[in-house]
C-alpha cells in the first residue's frame, strides 16, 4: 500500500482476526448520545466481509481501499446523495472499527471521512447521517454567503464561534445570531446554549450575525435616537451616561428610575463589560427568558456610548409592559414600583442557580442571632444568586410577639430596598371661603388648621375662631362650576374634602320663630338663551349656570315666589343693582300681548310632575365621599361625576378696590301681570308647573326693607291687576291687566345639577320640600347685563390668616429610619398565625436592620393610605449626601474585621412633583466617571448643584458604601453658574423621530 493510502505501516492481522475484532465491535458497541460512528459504502463493506471469509489473502474479492464514491452526489462537494438507505447503500460502523479499517486497508485519495454523531431525538437515539446544513452571513454583508453543516446537538454557541473564524470578526465583538427562514422575517436565538435541534434550525435556513454599533445600537433595529440632524450621527460626542430618555406618553416615572439605575457604578459595569451575556438565564420560571435583561442592557449601553444626546427606550417599554400588564399602556405610574418589578426581574434573568432546590426554614428556637442571620443568607444564596443580589439584597431581623402566649418567633428576611415611613402630621391646612350673613360683604378666604381626622364640624369651630359665627350658624359645601358638587353634614368626616377643593362656608340666618319650620334653600344662578332648547325634549329655553351659589335659611311659610323674590334680590344686593321706580313699569296693550305672554308662559313651564325624578329624603345627606358623585344628584341622568382639577374650577377675583360699576340696558324681559313677578298661571297653581334648572347650594341672605317706593309701585300695580286666573283659563279672562309689572328674573325649582326642573310645593310654595330643596334664578341675558355686575360678584377679600407663611415641615432620615425599627401593631387585615395558640393573632411586630448591601435604596413612603385618608406628604426629609452612617441603626454594633463599614455616600435621586392622582418624575444623579451632578428631565439633561438636591420631591434615594466607590477616573466639568440651566448634553432642538432604515438591512428583524 502507497503513503497516500493513508494505511498504517504495521501489517495487518489475520483474515480471521479481522472479521473477528469487526464483528465484535459491531456486536458490542451501543450507541451512546454523543459518540461517532462513520459512513461506509455498502458494496465496499460487503467486498472486504467476503474476502475475510475466504481466508485467502490472494483472494480476487480483494476490497481495496475504502471507497465511497457512490455515496457522493459529486466529488466536488462530497455532499451525500439525499435519502440514502442504511445496510442498502450504506453501513454504520463504530469509531474502533472505522480507525481498525481505515489503518489496515486506507483510504482513496481526497475523500473524507463520513463521521456522524449519536444524537439523543425525542424517544430515539440515533446516528445523524444527514446533519443540518445552513447558509451563513454576516448582517453587514448579507451577499457573502456560506455553507456549513452542523449537528442537531451542537448548541448555538459553536456557530457563533464559527461564524467569528470564519468572517474573521474581531475578538471581543459583542455578537448576536439571528435565525431566517424562507419568508423575510427573522427570530433570534437568544439562548447560545440551547441545541441546533432545540432552536429549531433545519437545513436550508440562514443564520445572520450581526454586530453591536459603537454607540451601543444594533444594526438590525435601527437606533431610535433624538439627533440635531444626520451629520451629527458620528460627529456628536458627549460624556458617557449623560444621556436624556425620550417621554414616551406618560413614561416619566421609567425615564426617572432607569436614570438612578444607569448611574449605579456596579450595575451598569457590570452591564457594559457584557458580563451578563454568561449569566443570562432562559430557563427559569420566574424570570423573562432573558428579554427583560438584554433590553435593559440596550438602554444602557446606549445610554453609556457617548454618542447620543437622547435615547428612546421603546423597545424596553414594550417588554415592560409584556411581562408587566399594569405598565402596558400609557398611564401614570409610580417609579418606585417600576423600580421593584425591574429590579425582581432582572434578578430572575440574570439568576446563576438554574434549578432551585426546596429548603425548609427554621424557626430561631432561641439559637444566637448571628448563627440564624447566616443560616438564613446562606439559604436565601442557595435559591437567589445574581448581581443584583450582590449589588442590592441585604437582610433585616423581623421579631414577632404574640400578645396571648408571648411567643415570641425571630425571622431573617432579605430585602432589596428599604420603605421607610415618614412621620405624618396629625393635623391640616385647609383654605375655605367664607360666606356672610351680610349680602353687602365679599366671601372672605380664610386658612385654618384643623385635625386630619376631624369632621366637619372641625372646620365650622376653627372657622368661629376667626368670624364669631357660631359653628351652628355654618353650613359647608364643594362649589364646583356654578353648583354645588356637595353640602356637607357637621358629622361627616373631612377626609373627604381634598385639597383642590373649593370649599364654601355660609353663614345661616337664625329666625326668631324658633318653632317654625326652617327650610335650607341651594339658590343657583342661571342665564336663559334666545332660543328654545328643542333637544331637551320640553318646550322651554335653554339655560346656563352662572356665578357663585348660594345657601339660605328660609321659613317654610315664606317660600312663595312673592316672598323668594323679594328675599333673593336683597341677598344679591352687592353685585345686583335693583331697578328704579320708573324702570319698573311698562304700559303695554293687552292684545299685542297675547302671543309674548303665551310664550314666556310656556318657557317658564317646564316638564310635568309625571316626568319628575324622585329627590332624596333627607337634606345635605349623600352617598359620596371623596368625590365619587354629586352628593345630592338623586339618580339624575344628567348628573355627571366631578372632573380633574384645574378644570372649571369656581374662581373668585381679590378685591383690590370698593368701587363698583354697573352694567345699564334696556330691560327686555317679558311684562307679567302678577306682583310676586311670575306668570299668573304660576300663581294660581305653582303646583302643576316645573322648570329647567341648575344644581347648587345658595347662602342664606338677611331679608333687608323694601324702599318706601317701591311699596308704594307694588300696592298700585296690586290695585291695577285682577286676580290670577287658574292655568287652563283662556287669555281672553285676563285682558283687564293692560298693564304690567317687569322681574328681573324668574324663579323655579331645580334638582342638584340644576339641570332638570321640578313641581312646586303645596300651598302656593315655590319649591318641594320632599328633599333637599334647590332653587335657580333665571336671567334674560339683557336683564342680566343690565342690573348684574359680574366683576363685582368676582370679588373677594383674604382674611389675614392668609398672609401668614405656611411652614415647610422637615423631618431627618434618621428620624424616618427610627420609625421604621419601631414597635407596630399588626392590622386586623393582616394578622398572624401563632403555633402556640393555634390561631392568628395581632401580634407585636419590631423590624431591626442585620447587614447592609454595597448599593442601598431607601424608598420614602411619601403616599399614605389608610382606611380614611389617601395623601401625598410633602414634608422635607433632610437626607445627607455624604456620610449616612447605619453604625448606629445596626443590629450588629460589633462588626468584625471582615465586615464592611456601614457609611455611605448619595448617588442618585428620584422626584415625585404633583399630587396623588398626577405628577412628574425626575431624578438627581452623579456620573460615575467625573463626579459631577446631573438633573434629568425626560430628554432634557442639566448641570445640577448640590445644596438643589434635598427638596420635598425626594422620593427614592440611592447610596453607595463608601468602601466601593471609585474616585473619578475624569475631571469634573466646569460649571458657571448659568450652565445649571444649560444643557449638558446640548440638546438644541429635540425631534421624537426613528432613523431611517440601513440600506444594507433589507431582513426584517422586529421579533426581538
Amino acid at each position: 500500500m502507497t503513503a497516500n493510502s493513508r494505511c498504517s505501516s504495521a501489517e495487518p492481522p489475520g483474515l480471521e482476526t479481522q472479521r473477528r475484532e469487526i464483528e465484535s465491535l459491531l456486536r458490542e458497541s451501543e450507541l451512546r448520545a454523543g459518540d461517532s460512528w462513520y459512513v461506509v459504502e455498502r458494496r465496499w463493506y460487503e467486498q472486504w466481509k467476503e474476502f475475510v471469509e475466504t481466508g485467502d489473502q490472494n483472494s480476487s474479492s480483494f476490497p481495496g481501499q475504502i471507497d465511497n464514491t457512490e455515496l457522493f452526489e459529486d466529488l466536488d462537494s462530497y455532499h451525500l446523495k439525499e435519502r440514502l438507505v442504511e445496510n442498502e447503500d450504506f453501513m454504520l460502523v463504530p469509531a474502533e472499527a472505522w480507525h481498525k479499517l481505515l489503518a489496515w486497508y486506507g483510504m482513496v485519495d481526497a475523500q473524507p471521512p463520513l463521521e456522524r454523531k449519536v444524537v439523543d431525538l425525542p424517544s430515539t437515539l440515533k446516528v445523524e447521517v444527514y446533519p443540518v446544513e445552513i447558509f451563513l452571513c454576516l448582517h453587514s454583508n448579507m451577499e457573502n454567503v456560506i455553507t456549513a453543516q452542523f449537528s442537531r446537538t451542537d448548541n448555538i454557541q459553536l456557530i457563533q464561534r464559527a461564524m467569528c473564524e470564519a468572517f474573521a470578526v474581531p475578538a471581543g465583538s459583542e455578537c448576536r445570531l439571528w435565525m431566517k427562514s424562507s419568508d423575510s422575517s427573522c427570530e433570534r436565538l437568544r439562548n447560545v446554549h440551547m441545541s441546533v435541534l432545540d432552536s429549531c434550525l433545519s437545513s436550508g435556513m440562514t443564520v445572520i450575525m450581526e454586530t453591536r454599533n459603537a454607540d451601543g445600537t444594533w444594526p438590525s433595529s435601527r437606533p431610535q435616537i433624538m439627533r440635531n440632524s444626520v451629520e451629527e450621527q458620528d460627529s456628536y460626542r458627549g460624556q458617557p451616561g449623560v444621556c436624556g430618555l425620550t417621554n414616551l406618553g406618560n413614561t416619566c416615572f421609567m425615564n426617572s428610575a432607569l436614570q438612578c439605575l444607569s448611574n449605579t457604578p456596579p450595575l451598569t459595569e457590570y452591564f457594559l463589560q457584557s458580563s451578563y451575556l454568561e449569566e443570562l438565564n432562559f430557563t427559569n420560571p420566574l424570570g423573562m427568558k432573558g428579554e427583560i435583561a438584554e433590553a435593559y442592557a440596550d438602554v444602557i449601553k446606549q445610554m453609556w456610548s457617548g454618542r447620543h444626546y437622547s435615547v428612546v427606550p421603546r423597545v424596553f417599554k414594550t417588554k415592560v409592559g409584556h411581562f408587566a400588564s399594569q405598565f402596558l399602556g400609557y398611564q401614570q405610574h409610580d417609579s418606585q414600583e417600576l423600580l421593584s418589578f425591574l429590579l425582581d426581574g432582572l434578578h430572575e434573568d440574570l439568576n446563576r442557580v438554574k434549578n432551585k432546590e426546596y429548603i425548609e426554614l427554621r424557626d430561631a428556637d432561641g439559637r444566637p442571632d448571628q448563627e440564624v442571620a447566616e443560616e438564613a443568607w446562606r439559604n436565601h444564596r442557595r435559591r437567589n444568586d445574581s448581581v443584583i443580589v450582590d449589588t442590592f439584597h441585604g437582610l433585616f431581623k423581623s421579631t414577632l410577639v404574640c400578645p396571648e402566649c408571648l411567643k415570641i418567633s425571630v425571622t431573617f428576611d432579605p430585602f432589596c430596598y428599604l420603605s421607610i415611613p415618614l412621620p405624618v402630621s396629625k393635623e391640616r391646612v385647609m383654605e375655605v371661603f367664607f360666606v356672610s350673613l351680610d349680602p353687602y360683604a365679599k366671601p372672605a378666604q380664610h386658612r385654618v388648621v384643623v385635625p386630619k381626622a376631624g369632621k366637619v364640624s372641625d372646620l365650622c369651630s376653627a372657622l368661629c375662631e376667626m368670624t364669631s359665627v357660631p359653628p351652628a350658624q355654618m353650613v359647608v359645601a364643594d362649589v364646583f362650576n356654578h353648583r354645588f358638587y356637595k353640602i356637607y353634614n357637621s358629622d361627616e368626616s373631612l377626609s373627604c374634602i381634598l385639597d383642590r377643593d373649593d370649599i364654601f362656608v355660609y353663614e345661616l340666618s337664625v329666625l326668631e320663630e324658633q318653632q317654625e319650620e326652617q327650610v335650607l334653600l341651594a339658590l343657583y344662578l342661571r342665564e336663559r338663551s334666545h332660543y328654545r332648547d328643542y333637544g331637551s325634549g320640553s318646550s322651554s329655553y335653554g339655560t346656563t349656570l352662572f356665578g357663585h351659589p348660594l345657601l339660605l335659611n328660609v321659613p317654610r311659610s315664606s317660600c312663595s315666589r312673592e316672598e323668594l323674590y323679594t328675599l333673593f334680590l336683597q341677598r344679591l344686593a352687592r353685585y345686583v343693582r335693583p331697578p328704579d321706580p320708573s324702570e319698573e313699569l311698562e304700559e303695554e296693550e293687552e292684545e299685542e300681548d297675547d302671543d309674548e305672554e303665551e310664550l314666556y308662559k310656556t318657557q317658564t313651564n317646564g316638564i310635568s310632575d309625571d316626568e319628575e325624578d324622585p329627590e332624596k329624603a333627607e337634606p345635605f345627606q349623600s352617598d359620596l365621599c371623596c368625590g365619587d358623585s354629586s352628593s345630592n344628584s338623586q339618580s339624575d341622568d344628567t348628573a355627571t361625576a366631578k372632573p380633574l382639577p384645574d378644570q372649571n374650577h369656581t374662581q373668585l377675583s381679590p378685591d383690590h378696590g370698593d368701587g363698583e360699576t354697573n352694567n345699564g340696558s334696556e330691560n327686555q324681559t317679558e311684562p307679567i301681570c302678577s306682583t310676586n313677578a311670575t306668570d299668573t298661571a304660576n300663581d294660581a297653581n305653582p303646583g302643576t308647573h316645573s322648570s329647567e334648572g341648575a344644581e347648587t347650594s345658595s347662602k342664606p341672605t338677611p331679608l333687608s326693607n323694601t324702599t318706601e317706593e317701591e311699596q308704594k309701585e307694588e300696592d298700585k300695580q296690586e290695585e291695577a291687576c285682577s286676580p290670577s286666573p287658574k292655568a287652563n283659563e283662556q287669555p281672553a279672562k285676563r285682558r283687564a291687566c293692560h298693564k304690567r309689572r317687569k322681574s328681573m328674573f324668574t324663579i323655579q325649582a331645580v334638582n342638584s345639577n340644576g339641570t332638570t326642573e321640578r313641581g312646586t310645593g303645596e300651598g302656593g310654595s315655590a319649591v318641594s320640600f320632599s328633599s333637599q330643596p334647590y332653587v335657580a334664578i333665571d336671567w334674560d341675558p339683557e336683564m342680566k347685563k343690565r342690573f348684574y355686575n359680574e366683576n363685582e360678584a368676582e370679588k373677594f377679600v383674604k382674611h389675614s390668616s392668609m398672609e401668614v407663611p405656611q411652614q415647610q415641615t422637615t423631618v431627618q432620615l434618621q428620624e424616618c429610619i427610627e420609625l421604621f425599627t419601631t414597635v407596630e401593631t399588626l392590622e386586623e387585615e393582616n394578622p398572624w398565625y401563632c403555633p402556640v395558640c393555634k390561631k392568628h393573632q395581632l401580634a407585636t411586630k419590631k423590624l431591626d436592620l442585620w447587614s447592609l448591601p454595597e448599593v442601598l435604596i431607601i424608598h420614602l413612603k411619601r403616599f399614605s393610605y389608610t382606611k380614611f385618608t389617601r395623601e401625598k406628604l410633602d414634608s422635607i426629609v433632610d437626607f445627607p449626601l455624604r456620610d449616612l452612617d447605619f453604625s448606629g441603626c445596626l443590629l450588629r454594633k460589633n462588626l468584625s474585621n471582615g465586615e464592611p463599614p456601614s457609611r455611605y455616600d448619595l448617588i442618585a435621586v428620584s422626584n415625585h412633583y404633583g399630587g396623588l392622582r398626577d405628577g412628574h418624575y425626575t431624578s438627581y444623579a452623579c456620573n460615575k466617571d467625573n463626579g459631577q451632578w446631573y438633573y434629568f428631565d425626560d430628554s432634557k439633561v442639566t448641570y445640577a448643584r448640590e445644596d438643589q438636591i434635598v427638596t420635598n420631591a425626594a422620593y427614592v434615594l440611592f447610596y453607595h458604601r463608601q468602601d466601593k466607590i471609585r474616585k473619578p477616573t475624569l475631571p469634573a466639568p466646569n460649571t458657571s453658574p448659568a450652565s445649571t440651566t444649560q444643557p449638558a448634553n446640548d440638546i438644541t432642538s429635540c425631534k421624537d423621530e426613528e432613523a431611517e432604515p440601513s440600506a444594507a438591512s433589507y431582513v426584517t428583524m422586529e421579533t426581538d
